[in-house]
């Protein structure tokens, strides 16, 4: 069976998620939730950089516009937020289009809006 790429980052990233929403649970806009992933990946000495830039690429071709992401953990997984009651197909769809153009290749979407547990789901392109 192949290993999963970046699999101990990915577990961190989701385990430092969980402790902000057992702190804070459900209810608050997704920018305070950023806040406090970003206290809490810092504890965990996880590299975090939020609303960080990405380079996107058309045809091969690098775009002088580039894009802005919620987050990016260890230089290389893209960490999109949502406060929301539940994770829909755009969310994916969203997530799977940043890893695309930006070539990146793991993603995580952390929903912190459902108020049964936090939402999580790994992405690969």
């Amino acid at each position: 069976m192949a290993e999963l790429l970046m699999k101990d980052e990915v577990y961190a990233i989701v385990g430092a998620a969980m402790q902000v929403y057992n702190e804070l649970g459900h209810g608050f806009l997704e920018a305070i939730y950023q806040e406090s992933f970003e206290l809490e990946c810092g504890s965990a000495g996880i590299p975090l950089k939020l609303q960080a830039e990405l380079q996107i690429r058309y045809k091969g071709r690098l775009l002088k516009k580039k894009y802005v992401v919620d987050g990016l953990a260890y230089d290389q997984i893209v960490v999109e937020f949502k406060a929301k009651k539940a994770l829909s197909s755009e969310d994916e769809a969203q997530l799977l289009n940043y890893l695309k153009a930006s070539g990146k290749k793991v993603g995580v979407l952390l929903n912190f809006g459902n108020s049964d547990k936090l939402e999580w789901k790994r992405m690969v392109f």
